[in-house]
């Protein structure tokens, strides 16, 4: 248990820093960009627009509106201009660029294969859907660019999708998010069907059956909705591991079954599996809980390897990979970010609403108080908060300033004290 003084000066320092400097995250039209927008808000990344960067951002954002009692109009331009820009960039054959500068050239942002590049995640139909949902209900907004939307999932559904397991994959291991996730990085391309890319699905289809429903699409909606409940039963197919109870990523990378060439010595018994588990601990197992996806049964098992101190669970929050695993490695590095056991905000804060969905409030409330104390160091330490951290002594590894996704830490304050917090769609 955490000294109630010190836990309440750590967070009127983080409230502190973030309702003054939140305004560092609006970037104006102009240039390539017909839309305001908001970038995560730090050096670093400049005048940029990301994919999941400005949706959690988003999130963030609007919790501290709440804060500062702050009036939504302002901010609207913004929010909804990072959906609508992408949007802009987005034709016929449904491929959306991961992330636009504002020098950027148009050409440059499509490359020669569309098909055979990874493309804005999985995650802009949540973007709006959430914003929809904050603003009553209001998806007028939209109408007039959603049939893009429907060509970017179009995109997803037939030229990111594995047939036989019916789960999304990663076509590179470019631009994934996570960078050297080591299930993805460097490995062959179109292998890797990632637990992290098919959650952020699972939640961008029932954002697509939601802003359709809004629109008084209700055909659409229920199309969307029945592809949603087909990837569910899909991930607890093929990545959840009964052995160890966890959601792992898993290798598609198998060779066909085929012997029109007259082979011989397999024709007795070939596969019948269609992928191959990896058994590597990675902290997106926990999305499983984020998204919905695990049973009851699961998530207690995914609960308890949340709980080992030898793997997942630190002093900082949650480790993004387990130090059992020869990969581990805790290094400042960009152009791959780590993701080799340093810890994320991201990741804390996704963990942190995947226990409070299934009911685990006591493990959510330690989580919540990890996260505040780790960043509320840090400001009152050097005055801003930094990219990701040491898990074991929370100490700062990388990129003063950074802002993005950490200020969920705000919502999760929010949760902590009670209070109605600002939830993802």
């Amino acid at each position: 248990m955490m000294d109630t003084n010190s836990m309440q000066n750590y967070i009127k320092a983080l409230r502190s820093y973030m309702d003054k400097d939140y305004k560092q995250m609006y970037r104006e039209k102009g240039g390539i960009f017909k839309y305001g927008f908001l970038t995560p808000g730090s050096a670093s990344y400049g005048d940029c627009l990301w994919d999941w960067d400005s949706y959690f951002s988003n999130v963030a954002l609007r919790q501290i509106l709440v804060d500062v009692g702050t009036d939504l109009l302002e901010a609207q331009e913004y929010e909804r201009g990072c959906v609508l820009n992408f949007l802009s960039f987005t034709g016929s054959d449904g491929y959306m660029p991961i992330m636009i500068a504002r020098n950027s050239k148009r050409e440059d942002l499509v490359p020669a294969d569309i098909y055979k590049e990874n493309m804005h995640k999985p995650i802009l139909a949540q973007h709006a859907a959430f914003l929809v949902k904050q603003d009553g209900k209001d998806a007028e907004w939209l109408r007039g660019s959603f049939d893009k939307m429907q060509y970017y999932m179009n995109n997803y559904l037939y030229h990111h999708k594995h047939q036989p397991t019916g789960l999304f994959y990663w076509q590179t291991d470019k631009m994934i998010g996570v960078d050297n996730d080591p299930c993805t990085f460097y490995r062959p391309d179109g292998s890797s069907a990632s637990i992290y890319l098919n959650c952020l699905m699972v939640k961008e289809l029932e954002a697509m059956e939601h802003l359709a429903e809004n629109l008084g699409l209700l055909e659409v909606a229920a199309c969307y909705g029945k592809e949603r409940e087909i990837l569910v039963e899909a991930i607890r197919e093929h990545c959840y591991d009964k052995r160890d109870g966890f959601f792992y990523n898993v290798d598609i990378n198998l060779r066909e079954v085929d012997f029109s060439n007259g082979e011989f010595y397999h024709r007795g018994m070939p596969r019948h599996w269609d992928c191959l588990i990896q058994r590597i601990d990675v902290w997106s197992g926990f999305m499983a809980l984020w998204a919905g996806v695990a049973t009851k049964e699961q998530a207690a098992r995914v609960v308890n390897r949340y709980r080992e101190t030898n793997s997942f669970s630190c002093e900082a929050g949650v480790r993004t990979l387990s130090p059992q695993e020869k990969m581990y490695r805790v290094i400042g590095s960009n152009n791959p970010s780590c993701w080799l056991g340093p810890v994320w905000i991201i990741a804390n804060y996704l963990t942190f609403r995947g226990l409070v969905r299934y009911g685990y409030l006591e493990d959510a409330r330690i989580l919540c108080e990890k996260t505040i104390r780790l960043l509320g160091k840090d400001i009152q330490t050097n005055g801003v908060m930094h990219e990701y951290y040491s898990p074991d002594d929370g100490m700062p590894v990388i990129n003063p300033g950074f802002q993005n996704w950490n200020m969920l830490v705000l919502n999760m304050i929010y949760w902590y004290e009670g209070k109605e917090c600002v939830e993802e769609f």
